[in-house]
């Protein structure tokens, strides 16, 4: 069993900044990423990470979103720069683990608010 804790939303004018941070418990997680979920909207991928640190970026944040990750500590983050009020949603953070199956695991989520 894998949980997922965030934290780091919040609200925030356009052209500011946020980091986001979730912490994950448990062991052999693999890919990490965020996801968001606008109201009205389906959720949708934000940035992930692999365990090797290859990432992977939705269009309309490549270039304002940095997704790392520190694996000692199992947390990865997400730094979202030059937001813009089209990025407001509820932020999710996703891990991945493979034991025999794929494993999703999804936490609470965070709000974040971008202003115009």
């Amino acid at each position: 069993q894998v949980q997922l804790v965030e934290s780091g939303g919040g609200l925030v004018q356009a052209g500011g900044s946020l980091r986001l941070s979730c912490a994950a418990s448990g062991s052999s997680i693999g890919s990490m990423g965020w996801y968001r979920q606008a109201p009205g909207k389906q959720r949708e991928l934000v940035a992930t990470i692999s365990v090797g640190g290859n990432t992977n970026y939705a269009g309309s944040v490549k270039g304002r979103f940095t997704i790392s990750r520190d694996p000692a500590q199992n947390t990865v983050y997400l730094q979202m720069n030059v937001l813009k009020p089209e990025d407001t949603a509820v932020y999710y953070c996703n891990a991945k683990i493979m034991i025999e199956k794929l494993y999703v695991y999804w936490g609470q989520g965070t709000q974040v608010t971008v202003s115009s």
